[in-house]
């Protein structure tokens, strides 16, 4: 198993944002996918504008059964499913495309 870890024990979290159109189902299934794969989920925000569903969370890789790529994989066929879209980044690379100058 590859899992994605920094000395300082904060390398192992991912960032997840979900957006698409609204419908019953795509919060359990993105938790079960996680679920499944033993990643924790540490912080979520989910909003809905209009008919537009949009969530973001914080999970931690730790103790996953899985690398990042599979978790990737994982989460696109979950995606495809929800006719949502889905995107997973580590958090230190979410963090570096997302600083401020």
């Amino acid at each position: 198993m590859n899992h994605i870890k920094n000395d300082d024990g904060g390398g192992s979290r991912v960032i997840i944002s979900v957006i698409g159109k609204d419908r019953v189902g795509i919060i359990a299934g993105v938790s079960g996918v996680l679920k499944d794969a033993n990643v924790n989920i540490l912080d979520i925000s989910q909003t809905i504008m209009q008919d537009l569903f949009t969530m973001i969370l914080v999970g931690d890789m730790t103790a996953s059964s899985l690398d990042l790529a599979a978790l990737k994989d994982r989460l696109n066929e979950q995606a495809e499913e929800l006719g949502v879209r889905i995107d997973v980044q580590h958090e230190d690379v979410f963090r570096y495309m997302h600083r401020i100058q």
